[in-house]
């Protein structure tokens, strides 16, 4: 039992690391002079918002993999593992790609994963779904922040 929580923490510490670290291959984070929306918030903030919401969904996903077998069990961890994917490439094709419409569109379907990984995870484990909820809420302002650059810089 004890190696089975060791294997699965660092399954979610590495995936955290990988999408948190993301951030270190785009570069200058204004190279492409981008008029920037006055809803921007300052950079410094980023680092310790990501820091909480990534422990959140790593307990969240931690939680959902110990609950007992089930169908929604398998669904909740796909939608985990989907919306980890689409947060891990949506930094390089923002800041490293400065694709605004592409971004969009990646930030537009993780939204929708993680709102229906919140309801499915509901239904399983509450908890875990409320460990979503401010994750959902960051990422809703990050896709009008996007929707916001690209409308700001045609």
């Amino acid at each position: 039992m004890k190696s089975r929580v060791i294997v699965w923490v660092l399954f979610y510490a590495c995936t955290l690391v990988a999408a948190g670290g993301a951030i270190w291959f785009v570069g200058d984070l204004n190279a492409n002079e981008w008029i920037v929306p006055t809803i921007a918030p300052p950079a410094w903030l980023f680092g310790p918002v990501w820091t909480i919401l990534y422990l959140l969904i790593a307990t969240s996903g931690y939680r959902i993999s110990y609950l007992k077998s089930s169908n929604l069990k398998n669904i909740a961890l796909g939608l985990w593992a989907l919306q980890m994917c689409l947060n891990t490439i949506w930094t390089p094709v923002f800041f490293g790609a400065f694709d605004l419409q592409g971004a969009l569109g990646i930030i537009v379907v993780l939204w929708f994963t993680i709102g229906v990984y919140v309801l499915i995870s509901f239904k399983i484990d509450r908890a875990s779904s409320y460990m979503f909820v401010p994750y959902w809420a960051w990422v809703t302002f990050a896709t009008a922040l996007n929707l916001s650059y690209i409308l700001l810089n045609p």
